[in-house]
């Protein structure tokens, strides 16, 4: 049997250790909430659940009583279906997409206020790279302060070749988020696009282009299928992970000849790509939303009643609501 190693889905980890706290205020994530694919090539499994819940995404996470969630997902229905003709089109859905995924923008903004605060103790509204840098490797366990010392005295660090690696992929991402005139120092808006690139088109830019090069095995900056559905040789957990994929590759090929490769010529360029990424399209939200109709749409009105949202609820909550049909017209 071929094998195709790929990497380890990092971005899909929803645990931290304890200690990591460091890590998330000053690193970007590797998971982005609202966009189609990971920073490391994998599809956002849980796209469909966050441009439909938001913020109310961790609300059904922890609250896992399936009358309490389906009462949820009513108030939701409710919302979305905003002409009340209890049913949901397809600009009614896509404009809900939109508002879900600025929502999740706006908690990014949040998120970076504070962030920011971290890595700018002085407060003078700029960080250098070396102040970045400093923190970083503080929180990989160095020592901040002989970190400052030789980094001022401008003495050779010693630091592991994995670490060295993450500081370098960083560095290219400070100098991508560093508007021009270029001078190094990242304001709070840079370094959101520091954080979340996916919300500068500058950065989205960038993001796409370290994907297809992650990806792109005979150097042409284009991704076919085939390179598309065998990614990188990476870590994982079991040989049975690796092995046994058939869903995964089937996902991906679906992916890449419905949404992606949006002229259907068996070729996805960074445009396409870039399209296919940026959040914020509203073409891409309007697809999304017939997309998500299709999937739960029974009666094939091209509609959604709630009925079918409720049947098809671990779709778009991730959690599926037992005995749905029993209770929906009381509660309703």
């Amino acid at each position: 049997m071929d094998v195709y190693a790929r990497p380890a889905n990092n971005s899909a980890l929803k645990e931290k250790p304890a200690d990591s706290k460091d890590d998330n205020e000053i690193l970007p994530p590797d998971h982005l909430n609202g966009v189609k694919m990971e920073m490391d090539g994998h599809l956002n499994k849980e796209f469909h659940q966050e441009v439909f819940l938001g913020k109310e995404m961790e609300e059904f996470e922890e609250d896992t009583e399936p009358r309490k969630n389906r009462k949820k997902l009513m108030a939701i229905f409710s919302k979305v279906d905003v002409n009340n003709d209890k049913k949901i089109g397809a600009k009614e859905m896509q404009r809900w997409i939109m508002e879900k995924t600025d929502e999740h923008f706006q908690e990014a903004v949040e998120e970076n206020k504070m962030h920011f605060r971290a890595v700018d103790p002085d407060g003078d509204g700029h960080v250098s790279w070396d102040e970045y840098k400093i923190k970083f490797l503080a929180s990989k366990g160095f020592n901040e302060k002989e970190i400052a010392e030789k980094i001022r005295n401008n003495e050779e660090l010693k630091i592991d070749e994995e670490t060295q690696e993450v500081l370098d992929n960083l560095k290219d991402r400070w100098y991508q988020a560093d508007n021009p005139p270029p001078d190094l120092l990242l304001n709070e808006e840079e370094f959101l696009s520091f954080l979340h690139p996916e919300h500068s088109r500058g950065m989205l830019k960038f993001m796409v282009k370290e994907i297809i090069r992650d990806l792109d095995q005979d150097g042409d900056k284009k991704l076919t299928l085939s390179e598309f559905i065998s990614l990188p040789v990476g870590t994982v957990e079991n040989q049975q992970a690796q092995d046994i994929d058939d869903d995964w590759v089937k996902d991906r090929r679906k992916e890449f000849e419905e949404v992606i490769d949006a002229n259907h010529d068996g070729i996805v360029t960074m445009e396409e790509l870039e399209e296919y990424m940026d959040p914020m399209n509203e073409y891409n939200a309007l697809n999304e939303a017939k997309q998500m109709i299709a999937v739960a749409d029974e009666n094939q009105n091209h509609h959604l009643e709630l009925e079918e949202i409720l049947k098809y609820s671990e779709y778009f909550t991730g959690s599926k609501l037992m005995d749905y049909a029993r209770n929906v017209h009381e509660e309703f």
